[in-house]
């Protein structure tokens, strides 16, 4: 039996879809009042000053901090339905199928939210492990729930999660620097589409 991990967002798919779920799932004031507020927050990672977690960590309690979480959950269900199957690229889901007709072990390993992707996989057939966002008493506190499940959280949760001494050969699939330690677990590594040494 093989396992084969595949990275969401820019892999599966043909852009980074966390901002799209925060336009969905947040206040239109929210957002507004953001494009102002997380600018320099903004500006810094796109000059790679301030790290990608930082960014998604402010983002994340901006956006959702004080909003019920039934709320965020009929978003993130909708946003699955509605607007993620556009955005797949049919390539990489022809591979995912692929791997399906070897009776292989698929897993999606993320850092985008579980509100979302949590209903995506399990309309696949697909075993999860992403970020998790934080909530109290049905009210979302704004910060994640441990860690972001980016970079090497990744390779942890992978090895928390399987033992990968059973399986005949491990598959991983990634476009971003926060892949590499995924891509290291495998024997068949692929980037952005390409299979790599």
């Amino acid at each position: 039996m093989n396992l084969a991990l595949f990275d969401f967002d820019g892999t599966l798919t043909t852009r980074e879809l966390m901002p799209d779920f925060v336009r969905m799932a947040t206040t239109k004031r929210r957002l507004v009042v953001g494009q102002i507020v997380l600018a320099p927050v903004i500006v810094g990672y796109k000059a790679r000053v301030v790290s990608g977690n930082a960014v998604r960590e402010r983002i994340a309690d901006f956006a959702f901090r004080g909003l019920p979480q039934r709320m965020l959950q009929t978003a993130g269900e909708r946003f699955a339905r509605e607007t993620i199957p556009a955005a797949l690229r049919p390539d990489a889901m022809a591979r995912v199928q692929w791997h399906r007709e070897q009776g292989d072990t698929i897993a999606v390993v993320s850092g985008s939210f579980d509100l979302y992707l949590s209903h995506w996989c399990a309309q696949h057939g697909l075993a999860l492990l992403c970020s998790s966002l934080e909530a109290r008493d049905g009210v979302m506190t704004g910060r994640f729930a441990g860690a972001q499940c980016v970079g090497a959280e990744k390779a942890r949760r992978v090895r928390e999660h399987y033992d990968l001494s059973r399986y005949s050969v491990v598959y991983a699939y990634g476009d971003t620097h926060e892949d590499r330690d995924l891509l290291a677990l495998a024997h068949c590594r692929w980037y952005r589409g390409r299979e790599i040494t």
